[in-house]
Protein backbone atom coordinates (compact mmCIF):
# COMPACT_ATOMS: atom_id res chain seq x y z
CA UNK A 1 0.00 0.00 0.00
CA UNK A 2 1.41 3.73 -0.41
CA UNK A 3 0.57 6.54 -2.78
CA UNK A 4 1.25 6.58 -6.23
CA UNK A 5 5.15 6.11 -7.48
CA UNK A 6 6.22 4.45 -4.14
CA UNK A 7 7.15 1.39 -5.43
CA UNK A 8 3.85 -0.90 -4.92
CA UNK A 9 3.95 -2.89 -8.26
CA UNK A 10 7.84 -3.38 -8.14
CA UNK A 11 7.50 -4.64 -4.73
CA UNK A 12 4.67 -6.92 -4.97
CA UNK A 13 5.86 -9.03 -8.41
CA UNK A 14 8.90 -9.78 -6.54
CA UNK A 15 7.22 -10.80 -3.33
CA UNK A 16 4.45 -12.88 -5.26
CA UNK A 17 7.61 -14.37 -7.33
CA UNK A 18 9.32 -15.57 -3.80
CA UNK A 19 6.10 -16.78 -2.38
CA UNK A 20 5.31 -18.59 -5.49
CA UNK A 21 1.70 -17.06 -5.97
CA UNK A 22 -0.16 -14.28 -8.25
CA UNK A 23 0.29 -11.06 -8.28
CA UNK A 24 -2.60 -8.56 -8.43
CA UNK A 25 -1.51 -5.04 -9.76
CA UNK A 26 -4.49 -2.91 -8.09
CA UNK A 27 -4.63 -0.69 -10.74
CA UNK A 28 -6.10 -3.63 -13.43
CA UNK A 29 -9.06 -3.16 -11.01
CA UNK A 30 -9.86 0.37 -11.90
CA UNK A 31 -13.19 0.36 -14.26
CA UNK A 32 -12.59 2.62 -17.17
CA UNK A 33 -14.81 5.53 -15.97
CA UNK A 34 -11.84 6.23 -12.77
CA UNK A 35 -8.99 5.97 -14.78
CA UNK A 36 -10.32 8.42 -17.02
CA UNK A 37 -11.19 10.31 -13.85
CA UNK A 38 -7.71 10.29 -12.56
CA UNK A 39 -6.42 10.71 -16.12
CA UNK A 40 -8.10 14.00 -16.27
CA UNK A 41 -6.51 15.16 -12.69
CA UNK A 42 -9.60 14.21 -10.75
CA UNK A 43 -8.94 12.80 -7.30
CA UNK A 44 -11.04 9.21 -6.83
CA UNK A 45 -14.36 9.67 -4.24
CA UNK A 46 -15.13 7.42 -2.13
CA UNK A 47 -17.91 6.23 -3.92
CA UNK A 48 -15.31 5.24 -6.78
CA UNK A 49 -13.11 3.72 -4.92
CA UNK A 50 -15.91 0.99 -3.09
CA UNK A 51 -16.64 -1.11 -6.22
CA UNK A 52 -12.25 -1.11 -7.18
CA UNK A 53 -11.87 -2.13 -3.61
CA UNK A 54 -14.35 -5.12 -3.93
CA UNK A 55 -13.55 -6.24 -7.22
CA UNK A 56 -9.63 -6.43 -5.72
CA UNK A 57 -10.47 -7.69 -2.68
CA UNK A 58 -12.73 -10.27 -4.52
CA UNK A 59 -9.79 -11.49 -7.00
CA UNK A 60 -7.45 -11.61 -3.85
CA UNK A 61 -9.67 -13.81 -2.02
CA UNK A 62 -10.50 -16.20 -5.20
CA UNK A 63 -6.13 -16.44 -5.44
CA UNK A 64 -5.94 -17.44 -1.89
CA UNK A 65 -8.30 -19.87 -2.36
CA UNK A 66 -7.09 -21.20 -5.69
CA UNK A 67 -3.52 -20.67 -4.50
CA UNK A 68 -2.70 -20.04 -0.67
CA UNK A 69 -1.82 -16.82 -1.20
CA UNK A 70 -1.28 -13.76 -3.22
CA UNK A 71 0.07 -10.61 -3.06
CA UNK A 72 -1.78 -7.30 -4.41
CA UNK A 73 -0.39 -3.33 -4.99
CA UNK A 74 -3.35 -1.45 -3.71
CA UNK A 75 -3.05 2.40 -2.32
CA UNK A 76 -4.99 1.72 0.92
CA UNK A 77 -4.77 5.13 1.64
CA UNK A 78 -7.45 5.27 4.15
CA UNK A 79 -8.26 3.05 7.39
CA UNK A 80 -12.05 2.61 6.32
CA UNK A 81 -10.40 1.54 2.54
CA UNK A 82 -7.93 -1.17 4.36
CA UNK A 83 -11.35 -2.34 6.83
CA UNK A 84 -12.93 -3.00 2.94
CA UNK A 85 -10.31 -4.90 1.78
CA UNK A 86 -9.45 -7.37 4.84
CA UNK A 87 -13.12 -7.97 5.34
CA UNK A 88 -13.86 -8.66 1.47
CA UNK A 89 -10.54 -10.68 1.54
CA UNK A 90 -12.03 -12.52 4.68
CA UNK A 91 -8.27 -13.92 5.65
CA UNK A 92 -5.62 -13.15 7.56
CA UNK A 93 -3.68 -10.08 5.63
CA UNK A 94 -0.41 -8.33 6.22
CA UNK A 95 -0.04 -5.06 5.15
CA UNK A 96 2.99 -3.12 3.64
CA UNK A 97 3.28 0.82 3.36
CA UNK A 98 5.99 1.97 1.16
CA UNK A 99 6.80 5.82 1.64
CA UNK A 100 9.41 7.91 0.62
CA UNK A 101 9.76 11.53 0.75
CA UNK A 102 7.11 13.62 -1.75
CA UNK A 103 10.61 14.47 -3.92
CA UNK A 104 11.79 11.00 -4.42
CA UNK A 105 7.87 10.28 -5.06
CA UNK A 106 7.83 13.00 -7.90
CA UNK A 107 11.02 11.86 -9.32
CA UNK A 108 9.88 8.35 -9.75
CA UNK A 109 6.29 9.52 -11.12
CA UNK A 110 7.97 11.66 -13.88
CA UNK A 111 10.23 8.88 -14.65
CA UNK A 112 7.17 6.67 -16.03
CA UNK A 113 5.69 8.26 -18.89
CA UNK A 114 2.60 6.68 -20.04
CA UNK A 115 0.44 5.92 -16.72
CA UNK A 116 -2.94 7.34 -16.02
CA UNK A 117 -1.83 8.68 -12.60
CA UNK A 118 -0.72 12.41 -13.18
CA UNK A 119 1.92 13.78 -11.11
CA UNK A 120 -1.15 16.28 -9.80
CA UNK A 121 -2.66 13.61 -8.04
CA UNK A 122 0.30 13.20 -5.75
CA UNK A 123 -0.45 15.92 -3.56
CA UNK A 124 -4.00 15.08 -2.87
CA UNK A 125 -2.93 11.07 -2.48
CA UNK A 126 -0.15 12.55 0.56
CA UNK A 127 -3.08 14.50 1.79
CA UNK A 128 -5.20 11.38 2.20
CA UNK A 129 -2.91 9.36 3.36
CA UNK A 130 -3.90 7.85 6.89
CA UNK A 131 -0.92 6.06 8.27
CA UNK A 132 -1.88 2.86 9.41
CA UNK A 133 -3.08 2.41 13.27
CA UNK A 134 -0.88 0.13 15.68
CA UNK A 135 -3.42 -2.52 15.96
CA UNK A 136 -3.42 -2.90 12.06
CA UNK A 137 0.28 -4.03 12.63
CA UNK A 138 1.60 -2.65 9.34
CA UNK A 139 5.04 -3.46 8.34
CA UNK A 140 6.12 0.62 7.01
CA UNK A 141 9.19 0.65 4.48
CA UNK A 142 10.79 3.20 3.02
CA UNK A 143 11.74 2.24 -0.79
CA UNK A 144 15.07 3.98 -1.06
CA UNK A 145 16.52 0.26 -0.18
CA UNK A 146 16.87 -2.31 -2.90
CA UNK A 147 13.83 -3.86 -3.80
CA UNK A 148 15.17 -7.51 -3.16
CA UNK A 149 16.31 -5.91 -0.05
CA UNK A 150 13.02 -4.40 0.74
CA UNK A 151 11.27 -7.83 -0.47
CA UNK A 152 13.41 -9.63 2.40
CA UNK A 153 12.06 -7.57 5.20
CA UNK A 154 8.91 -8.62 3.95
CA UNK A 155 9.31 -11.87 3.70
CA UNK A 156 11.07 -11.82 7.29
CA UNK A 157 7.76 -10.16 8.49
CA UNK A 158 5.78 -12.37 6.97
CA UNK A 159 8.12 -15.53 9.17
CA UNK A 160 7.95 -14.35 12.23
CA UNK A 161 4.82 -11.89 12.66
CA UNK A 162 1.06 -13.40 12.91
CA UNK A 163 -1.31 -12.39 9.84
CA UNK A 164 -4.01 -9.71 11.26
CA UNK A 165 -7.78 -10.73 9.72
Amino acid sequence: MGVSGCGKSTLGALLAEALGCPFLEGDDFHSREAIAKMRSGQPLSDEDRWPWLDRLGQATAQSIAEHGAAVAACSALRLRYRDRLRATIGRPVQLVLLENSRERLLERLTARPGHFMPVGLLDSQLATLERPQPNEAALTLVTEEAPGLLRDQVLERLETAPLRA
